[in-house]
């Protein structure tokens, strides 16, 4: 893998959307829950009402957390954590066709998680959004 990339038409031109086949979905973790959605998450995030964890749809059905689903899509495109446009793109282009989205910006990626039914539509639009700047 190169370095990170850090110019936005750039990041957009390689960003190679790869979906995910789990289904995810963002919960509010309990003391209860904690131990099993916690050792699950790929993500979580505190904030002053509670913390939020990203875990398998699955996990949440079996701990009875309700909540839409959500398919993962990782942008393949090592992007610079400083780099500018490749959210703003992404987020717009998804918005145009009413899909709604959630980033996560990580350490090497970006993953937009968009709900599971549009996933593949998803995909699509991200891919004609790539050649476009290719």
């Amino acid at each position: 893998m190169g370095g990170p990339v850090r110019d936005g038409k750039a990041m957009i031109a390689a960003m190679a959307p790869r979906l995910d086949t789990q289904h995810w979905r963002f919960v509010l973790v309990s003391p209860d829950t904690a131990p099993q959605l916690l050792g699950a998450a790929i993500g979580t995030f505190r904030e002053d009402e509670g913390v939020t964890a990203i875990v398998p749809a699955e996990l949440a059905d079996e701990l009875g957390i309700e909540g839409p689903d959500f398919a993962r899509i990782t942008l393949m495109v090592n992007s610079d954590l400083e780099g500018v446009g490749l959210t703003a793109a992404v987020a717009g282009a998804l918005a145009k066709v009413g899909i709604a989205c959630n980033m996560v910006a990580a350490f090497y990626h970006d993953h937009v998680f968009v709900p599971a039914d549009r996933a593949e539509e998803a995909v699509a639009l991200l891919r004609e959004l790539q050649a476009i700047e290719s």
